[in-house]
């Protein structure tokens, strides 16, 4: 057994820490190859896809019009673009320039850390396995929900070639699953085509985030044309009606409470996302590519993406006999059943797209966030590329198929789940900008004892669990009232329920602050107010840049003269050689 364990271990990692490996610690600037357009490209494949394009069918089906439910869109979007900035600080600027009158701008190259690290700051070094196995749990999720959707494009693909599908591929599935055996074989073949895209490296993503991203952007706006130039003389159905039934005001169910609702659940729907930011900024080149590549493709593709949906679903409406089809692999599946051989080529060449449109999303957005996470829970056997394919692995058990019930209800379940990552996420705002001021030790990030300043109490800094329960506690009763119906709770339960996320992000981050000034870890403390000025702090661990952890993979780049063997480093990774 401890053979084959040994065998199983990520190549050096025991010589060093079961704290760290070469994916988890400070990356290297050969590693930083994120530009402003990488980031770009990756912000339209996670804001461009089925996902973002249903939005507003969670929205609309509520009672609000079109024209709310954009606006809902459009504000929740920017908040969130807020959001991912503030988050992304620590990855993005760990390595910034510093000031022209201190040192030269090419003489900082500091290694930046990941969301798994970050959090050692914020929670300790043992208590920050509770957010990360949240975000690990939330990449299951996500994985297993958008490849069963992919699974559902390679469905249109397979019905294009094939109507009679379904009698070919007799159905062995139990009614109560709520799919045939053909959709789970469409699905099984999404997994398997997307494992080859798992194996490349994050830095070295930017090929494929070009190509995907071309074919993405181009099918949304011809499917937008296609749409709106076909829809016939009788024009859009009731889904752009301009009226409601609601009232103004008066309640949760009143206009102005589900379009807080609204605003609040787009943030929710890629909260997931915004948490773990910093694992993509740190590969950015400089921060200004990280930081203009999401404040700019972030919402303007959300934006587009979830209006396309919305005008693409009531130009189609009177179509399909006045139904409002919001789902594109369905739609799409309909087209190419009833229609003739033109309709299954548009079907056909529509699935590739699409296909290739969740594979983009999938990978850098689920399969890279578990192999993150998994990587810092477990360094000593799982690296990036294992834990992206474990992830890919254990999403089946997540049952994704019973996830797409209706895009409502998708978005209701797993939208609310921001109740505790809002206060994550302000957690880790506040720990950063506030409590540490922007200086972190991050050789002590990677040492697992008393000797870390992030060490705090038995490894767990109990004020940041004070806060999160601030912040997540009291929305909870909303939070079972709108995952379970039958649940009857105040009002008021449900309009802070509606507020979730920026309560929780807000008041957890205000408790945590307090908490440290009533309470200072005096070690972390006494760093942080000993401590020159940030620029100083950042560049007094240039020296990671300096010291290759040596996997065996020979890097190209200005690493490649500074090469140091791994039993020269000390355990406590840091230590200048």
């Amino acid at each position: 057994m401890a053979s084959w364990a040994k065998k199983l271990e990520v190549p050096h990692t025991a010589q060093v820490s079961r704290w760290i490996n070469y994916d988890i610690r400070p990356i290297e600037p050969a590693r930083r190859t994120w530009g402003f357009l990488t980031f770009h490209n990756y912000w339209l494949l996670i804001n461009t896809n089925i996902s973002t394009y249903l939005t507003g069918s969670a929205l609309i089906p509520l009672g609000l019009t079109w024209w709310q439910a954009f606006i809902c869109i459009a504000i929740g979007n920017l908040l969130a673009t807020l959001f991912v900035v503030l988050n992304s600080l620590p990855g993005a600027y760990y390595h910034g320039s510093p000031s022209r009158n201190t040192f030269q701008q090419s003489s900082l190259k500091m290694g930046v850390v990941g969301f798994p690290v970050v959090n050692r700051m914020v929670w300790g070094m043992w208590g920050s396995q509770f957010a990360i196995w949240n975000r690990i749990f939330l990449s299951l999720v996500w994985y297993g929900f958008t490849a069963w959707v992919g699974g559902e494009c390679i469905y249109i693909i397979l019905l294009s070639w094939d109507p009679s599908l379904e009698d070919h591929i007799p159905n062995h599935m139990p009614a109560d699953t709520g799919m045939t055996t053909a959709q789970f074989v469409s699905y099984f073949i999404f997994n398997v085509i997307s494992l080859p895209i798992i194996w490349i490296k994050p830095y070295k993503l930017q090929k494929f985030f070009y190509f995907a991203s071309s074919i993405t952007i181009v099918f949304f706006f011809v499917i937008l044309i296609w749409a709106l130039a076909t829809m016939g003389p009788e024009g859009f159905g009731n889904t752009l009606a301009s009226s409601t039934t609601l009232s103004n005001t008066g309640g949760p169910q009143s206009v102005a409470w589900l379009m807080v609702y609204g605003i609040v659940s787009t943030i929710g729907s890629i909260s997931a996302g915004i948490l773990n930011q910093n694992d993509y900024a740190r590969f950015a080149i400089a921060p200004k590519h990280a930081i203009m590549g999401q404040v700019v493709p972030f919402p303007f593709y959300s934006i587009l993406c979830s209006m396309t949906g919305i005008l693409v679903t009531a130009a189609t409406q009177n179509r399909f006999s006045g139904e409002a089809i919001w789902n594109l692999p369905s739609m799409f599946a309909r087209l190419a059943e009833d229609g003739g051989p033109s309709a299954r080529a548009g079907a056909f060449f529509a699935g590739v797209c699409l296909v290739i449109s969740q594979i983009g999303t999938n990978v850098p957005g689920n399969a890279l966030s578990g192999g993150f996470d998994l990587a810092a829970t477990f360094p000593r056997f799982i690296n990036i590329r294992r834990g992206a394919y474990i992830t890919a692995l254990l999403s089946v058990v997540v049952n994704p198929w019973r996830l797409v019930n209706s895009a409502t209800t998708f978005l209701t379940v797993l939208s609310s789940y921001s109740v505790f990552l809002g206060p994550m996420t302000g957690l880790m705002v506040s720990s950063y900008l506030f409590v540490n001021k922007r200086k972190i030790n991050v050789d002590d990030l990677y040492r697992g004892d008393k000797s870390s300043i992030y060490w705090f109490t038995a490894g767990v800094n109990w004020r940041a669990i004070l806060a999160w329960l601030c912040g997540a506690l009291p929305c909870l009763p909303g939070f079972i009232a709108g995952v379970n119906t039958s649940v009857d709770v105040p009002s008021g339960a449900i309009e802070l329920y509606y507020l979730s996320y920026m309560y929780g992000f807000l008041s957890s981050g205000a408790v945590f602050v307090a908490m440290h000034r009533l309470f200072p870890a005096a070690t972390m403390e006494s760093f942080v107010k000993g401590s020159p000025l940030v620029d100083v702090v950042r560049r007094t661990y240039q020296k990671w840049d300096n010291t290759h952890y040596e996997t065996g993979e020979v890097l190209e780049g200005e690493q490649g003269e500074d090469r140091l063997n791994i039993e020269n480093i000390e355990v406590g990774l840091g230590t200048k050689v």
